[in-house]
């Protein structure tokens, strides 16, 4: 998911969580106790893979807010799932690979919970898991006779078979994950599975292009291939690290400009991380793109920047009790100050179009987007129930209910009531 769903992540249940550890762990254990029980073969490949996979692990990131990832780790499982060749006198064995890349995940999350650093048990639980298939469907579709002469008749099937491991992989952990997506922010399957597989095409084909590059590179000239292979998977961490760096910076610019109305009294405490909270549980209920839901989040958060031009805060913030034309004033100055970044155009754009009636807005303007219907609604749902009101929100419904079609959008007023309807709180 996206960025947004930083904001709606704690809502995060537990349930496919503990399946997901309880899955990797049994996997683990057994093919730990049926590798000790028939000997581990090749101890110079298993010390230096486990040993990449360990330090990828340690040093893995977040990209967006919601995944982490560790694409050093993940590259040096695949390619340990998918070892052969003369340079190894027995290609290990799938219940080898599994225990081996189980234990070297634990041992790599180990050093970052004692540096209390984040450990996350589900994410590392899936990552073996998708290797583990990954190692499976590589052993079922490579011949045991095939003996890696360096021929081309060799090598096309098993650069095809490396494909089709490393493709496997990837959906089974883009199906986790959009389950994972659907229970914790109600996104319907389909958008969860589309965003999943987009992320996978992302940054999920460097980590497998790195671990065909390293299987096939370890297959033909043993170790020597693996400082070949990470330099490049090292400058593409690190370009990933730069790339989520720069959005954490964006994250904490739009909180520290969304909490100067909250400092100013022109909004409640709190009052625009609850908007947002909404909105980005609406934009998952109507299956948004994750660039689209990045910017509803942040057009929530900086909503109410305009009504710091304002001559006086409305009571408890509540913007519904202005005039029209100051609160669409308010939005155009706001949307004027996010265009000034240079960077958020398409958030400016919602911001600008937020408090237009749905009747003179974007019933008759395509062009204007839905995000600005979302923010419209969230704000007035949050306004009627949160602090400022404390109305029920039964109550908050009917009053919501009685502008549809005039004042907001029928599209995401039923959004809402689905949202509401599955226990939404603040």
């Amino acid at each position: 998911m996206s960025a947004a769903s930083g904001v709606g992540n704690d809502a995060r249940g537990l349930g496919s969580g503990v399946v997901i550890i309880g899955a990797g762990m049994v996997l683990g254990v057994v093919a730990l106790l049926m590798t000790l029980r028939s000997g581990v073969t090749n101890w110079p490949f298993v010390a230096m893979f486990g040993l990449l996979i360990a330090v990828g692990e340690m040093v893995q990131f977040n990209v967006d807010g919601s995944r982490n990832r560790a694409p050093i780790a993940t590259s040096a499982a695949l390619a340990y799932a998918m070892l052969g060749g003369s340079t190894l006198d027995t290609a290990p064995d799938v219940t080898q690979v599994m225990a081996v890349t189980w234990l070297a995940t634990l041992a790599g999350l180990v050093p970052r919970a004692i540096a209390g650093l984040s450990a996350d048990l589900v994410v590392a639980n899936r990552r073996f898991i998708s290797v583990a298939c990954a190692a499976v469907v590589f052993a079922a579709v490579v011949p045991e006779d095939l003996n890696w002469n360096r021929s081309w008749q060799h090598a096309v099937p098993l650069l095809l078979a490396m494909l089709l491991a490393v493709l496997s992989a990837g959906v089974i952990d883009a199906l986790v994950g959009a389950g994972q997506a659907t229970e914790r922010l109600s996104v319907p399957f389909p958008a969860a599975l589309r965003d999943e597989l987009v992320v996978m095409g992302q940054i999920g084909m460097a980590m497998a292009l790195g671990g065909v590059l390293l299987a096939a590179g370890a297959s033909l000239i043993g170790l020597w291939a693996v400082p070949l292979v990470v330099v490049p998977l090292l400058l593409t961490q690190f370009a990933f690290r730069r790339y989520a760096s720069a959005q954490r910076t964006y994250r904490t610019t739009v909180r520290s400009m969304a909490r100067s109305t909250e400092i100013a009294g022109f909004s409640s405490p709190g009052q625009n991380v609850r908007t947002a909270t909404l909105a980005v549980a609406l934009g998952n209920d109507l299956g948004l793109t994750p660039g689209r839901m990045e910017a509803l989040e942040y057009a929530a958060l900086l909503s109410g920047v305009g009504q710091l031009a304002l001559a006086d805060p409305s009571p408890g913030g509540a913007s519904l009790l202005r005039t029209r034309e100051e609160r669409q004033r308010a939005a155009e100055i706001g949307a004027s100050v996010i265009e000034r970044s240079g960077v958020l155009d398409h958030v400016a754009e919602i911001v600008r179009h937020s408090n237009d009636p749905y009747r003179q807005g974007r019933a008759n303007n395509a062009d204007i987007p839905v995000e600005s219907g979302i923010v419209n609604v969230a704000l007035a749902y949050e306004q009627l129930v949160g602090e400022g009101s404390g109305q029920s929100p039964d109550k908050a419904m009917e009053s919501i209910g009685l502008g549809i079609g005039a004042e907001y959008d029928p599209v995401v007023v039923e959004s809402l009531r689905r949202v509401i309807g599955r226990g939404f709180r603040f």
